[in-house]
């Protein structure tokens, strides 16, 4: 049975094949029999269920159920689990009829999707935490072979003083690395069993209902909340949320590569071999920035609907419930796909330094005013200074002549500088303040050792 999935002509364009598997309709009935069969199990421990009766349900695969069936009369009963369950008993019941009597005993319809949703979200997040593993492994090596490449730093899109193109890809390392601490994190929270029956109680297990929760968490691999969590919906929203901020992070990547690809620019490329235009055949699009970037546009509002869905109602929700179901398993697929443009971007990027060389004498060294005013400022007083290079560079940009030429001709400049002196103080690799540094530190946070030894 191929599982089905919405917008599935674009899985290969906006997800991978190992998430797009992890959700598909095959993989959510086989979670949600192996919660029954897990189920099972806990039951017979108990001795509440016959010795059996979890082999007889685990027996079952998700070809053996009618998945169009399930669809369609989950629209009479307002979700998939009790046409599942009746499909489940009726499957079991051929080979073991004792135990089917037992399928889904003491559970509720939220307990099973849930938890299946559990299962699916922790195989995925191991997905993505590899993922950003390899996006971290892929950007060292650029951080520490761009060190020492200067290229002007750029705020509100306009040329500031220089940078390098290695501190640019640690800043986006540095982010990743506070991803990679909050998936770790979330893990304790998240991924937890849900066993609450009817109305979180487990009162139609008597006083066996706690030992077994405890068996059925175990058999899961799942942490054992303190109570069943039905209307309180934190763990879900704290997953979307999460994968919220590493989209976020990725778009911000996928940005700051498409700009620096810019034909103007030219200082980036993100591949040699994709990108291509259907009509003119020069183009080399930024293909993995544009899907890092709709990801960072489309994941939010999904985030939000997570949010909103908190809101539930005494002990079973009404709708904010059901708003989860394709929301958060949409926000990992596309957060995979974000992620692996992200790691093929990386691997083929590629630093045009003669561009960046280029760019930085746009302005004829204007772009260096900073620190000319700040080797004044220890002269002449900071709001003095400012003024006086303020107007110097005025000046400079007007007539067409360099920061270093107009300066050098300047008397108030020349009176405490040599032009040997300001020849070196304008270079934009003398203006790089602790960018060196915070590259090797990154680099030690990840492992990766300093780029100088």
């Amino acid at each position: 049975m191929e599982g089905r999935a919405r917008g599935r002509i674009y899985d290969a364009l906006f997800s991978t094949p190992a998430m797009t598997a992890v959700f598909s309709d095959t993989e959510l009935l086989r979670c949600m029999v192996r919660f029954e069969a897990a189920l099972g199990a806990a039951l017979e421990q108990a001795g509440v269920a016959p010795a059996g009766t979890a082999a007889a349900i685990a027996a079952v695969q998700p070809d053996d159920l009618d998945l169009a069936k399930i669809s369609v009369d989950a629209r009479a009963t307002g979700n998939l689990c009790i046409p599942f369950v009746k499909a489940l008993t009726s499957a079991v019941e051929k080979d073991n009829p004792a135990a089917a009597a037992y399928v889904h005993w003491g559970a509720t319809s939220q307990d099973v999707q849930d938890t299946a949703m559990v299962l699916q979200a922790k195989a995925a997040w191991a997905i993505l935490e590899q993922q950003v593993d390899a996006l971290c492994a892929a950007l060292a090596p650029l951080a520490a072979q761009y060190r020492q490449t200067v290229l002007a730093g750029r705020t509100w899109l306009q040329q500031g003083p220089p940078v390098t193109l290695g501190l640019k890809i640690a800043g986006w390392l540095d982010a990743l690395l506070r991803h990679r601490e909050r998936m770790q994190e979330v893990r304790r929270r998240a991924f937890a069993l849900q066993f609450g029956g009817a109305v979180g109680t487990l009162a139609a297990l008597g006083d066996k209902g706690s030992f077994i929760a405890a068996k059925l968490a175990a058999e899961l691999g799942l942490e054992l909340p303190t109570l069943p969590w039905h209307t309180h919906r934190d763990r879900m929203a704290e997953l979307a949320a999460t994968l919220g901020l590493l989209t976020g992070t990725l778009g911000k990547i996928g940005r700051d590569v498409s700009l620096l690809m810019q034909t103007e620019v030219g200082e980036c490329m993100e591949n040699a071999g994709s990108g291509g235009s259907s009509t003119m055949p020069h183009k080399r699009n930024p293909v993995s920035a544009a899907i890092m970037l709709s990801a960072a546009v489309r994941v939010p509002p999904l985030v939000a609907t997570m949010l909103s869905a908190m809101v539930q109602e005494h002990e079973r929700g009404l709708g904010g419930w059901h708003a989860e179901w394709e929301t958060l398993p949409e926000i990992f697929r596309l957060t995979a796909g974000s992620m692996d443009a992200a790691i093929s971007m990386a691997h083929a990027l590629h630093a045009d330094e003669s561009a960046m060389t280029k760019n930085l004498e746009i302005l004829h060294g204007a772009a260096m005013s900073e620190a000319l005013a700040f080797a004044l400022a220890a002269k002449a007083g900071k709001q003095k200074a400012h003024a006086m290079v303020e107007e110097i560079t005025r000046r400079a940009l007007n007539s067409g002549n360099s920061l270093l030429k107009t300066a050098c001709g300047d008397e108030r400049v020349s009176e405490i500088f040599s032009a040997a002196e300001l020849e070196r103080m304008l270079r934009p690799e003398t203006y790089l303040g602790c960018s060196a540094q915070w590259v090797d530190d990154v680099l030690r946070m990840i492992g990766g050792g300093d780029a100088t030894s």
